[in-house]
């Protein structure tokens, strides 16, 4: 009987020892659900790309073809020139491009139209570097700040304001507790 008691109390102390208390949450617990909803949900910038039959005569065009082959020679894009035109005693030629955007850049382009794609421009990654600001606002609720980090893609030459004070942005989250799930990002 002293054995089966025993037994009985053993294992109870090792149900609720073993059992951890979900309420409590601390800065790197924040910081990994922070993590994770950042990877299902990312933070971006956005920008306008033209493609399709485009033509480049004046100098600042050739800026911007550039760009265009640079992304081709990283193979976001193809290019075909279709038509070159050399102006007679002129230092401005022009060119007539068809210009396609391949699988690669897929992941990066968010809508498409006939002649336009909006795509992502800057990424914004958790920053290892800077702690995580937490503050507890109850038992069910937190709010957590923390410091994105700035990550350019392919496409950021073709953002609007490429000239940013900041390599990276602050932000803060909301974060609730659910019974069933644990702390969660609330919008």
């Amino acid at each position: 009987m002293k054995y089966r008691a025993f037994a009985i109390l053993t294992l109870f102390v090792i149900a609720f020892s073993g059992c951890k208390d979900v309420a409590k949450i601390n800065a790197d617990e924040a910081g990994e659900v922070i993590t994770e909803y950042l990877t299902a949900n990312p933070e971006y910038k956005t920008g306008r790309f033209n493609f399709g039959e485009l033509k480049f005569n004046s100098q600042k065009d050739m800026l911007e073809l550039e760009k265009y082959k640079t992304l081709a020679s990283d193979g976001y894009v193809s290019l075909a020139l279709q038509e070159s035109k050399k102006k007679f005693l002129s230092k401005d030629s022009s060119f007539v491009y068809i210009i396609k955007l391949t699988d690669k850049a897929s992941d990066l382009v968010l809508k498409q139209d006939e002649d336009k794609a909006t795509v992502k421009v800057v990424t914004y990654e958790l920053a290892s570097e800077k702690p995580v600001n937490f503050n507890r606002v109850n038992d069910n609720n937190a709010k957590v700040t923390v410091s994105l980090k700035k990550v350019n893609t392919p496409f950021s030459s073709f953002q609007k304001n490429a000239d940013d004070n900041s390599n990276f942005i602050t932000k803060t989250y909301r974060l609730k507790l659910h019974k069933e799930e644990g702390w969660k990002v609330v919008k």
